[in-house]
């Protein structure tokens, strides 16, 4: 299916998904919302597809935030409603139980980090850009940055940089674990397909558990400990679990059916 603001292609098991609205730094608005959530749930449901690298069109930007034309006028409950549905959309992916990755290949400021931070595991190219500028159109981060934000670098460097809306670059956010990888623009789509790769060749049961494990963490009102236990247990009853260790003690690789 093709769609106006978002570009998609399956190959080798990837759903590569490029925002594609260069001439406006690929900004978030409720188009780009809609048709995600649609490729997600396409995706979901589709078995070709074992894992998404998300991106940005072009070399500037991964995404440089929300489309402020789109909501300039909005009112206070319309503008409750943008953020519950943003949150709605990126808990998709942060839960999602295929890995997804972002390739973050230039700024990625306010809806933009947000979505960058909902993925499961972050790339940068060297020029990347990060920041939560929202204090300075007088609002706040609406699609859980200040959430997700304090969970991957802290509370006291979160504050800093949400209220200061100061933007940082990619060395700096890889020191801060806001990234797990800084590489040149061009090695960015090869080296995220690499670790995307590892994790595919693994059990993608196991995988999704891991997941729903880590989740659960940072969910309030349920024990990740049992959620672990739970999650571990149920492994036992899969075609992965009697796949993976059988290749082991028969010194061979797995196969995992996915089931």
């Amino acid at each position: 299916m093709k769609y106006e603001n978002i570009l998609t292609e399956i190959k080798d098991g990837i759903l590569y998904v490029t925002l594609n609205r260069p001439k406006q730094l690929n900004a978030l608005n409720k188009a780009v919302f809609s048709e995600l959530e649609a490729i997600l749930k396409d995706a979901e449901n589709n078995p070709e597809v074992k894992g998404l690298i998300i991106t940005g069109s072009g070399d500037k930007a991964f995404a440089a935030g929300a489309d402020i034309k789109e909501f300039a006028h909005f009112t206070v409950e319309q503008g409750k409603e943008l953020s519950a549905n943003g949150q709605r959309i990126f808990k998709i992916i942060e839960t999602f139980k295929k890995p997804v990755t972002a390739a973050i290949n230039g700024f990625a400021l306010g809806g933009g980090l947000e979505l960058a931070m909902a993925c499961h595991i972050r790339l940068a190219s060297e020029n990347a850009r990060f920041g939560q500028p929202e204090v300075s159109l007088g609002v706040t981060p609406g699609y859980a940055g200040t959430q997700r934000l304090t969970q991957l670098i802290g509370k006291g460097k979160a504050l800093e940089l949400l209220m200061t809306g100061a933007m940082i670059k990619a060395d700096e956010a890889l020191k801060l674990g806001l990234v797990n990888y800084v590489v040149p623009q061009e090695e960015l789509i090869a080296k995220t397909e690499e670790i995307l790769k590892t994790i595919m060749k693994q059990s993608p049961v196991a995988v999704a558990g891991v997941i729903t494990c880590v989740d659960a963490y940072f969910t309030d009102g349920i024990d990740g400990f049992k959620t672990e236990v739970e999650e571990f247990g149920k492994c036992f009853g899969t075609e992965d679990f009697k796949e993976g260790t059988d290749a082991f003690l028969n010194k061979r690789k797995p196969n995992f059916p996915g089931k």
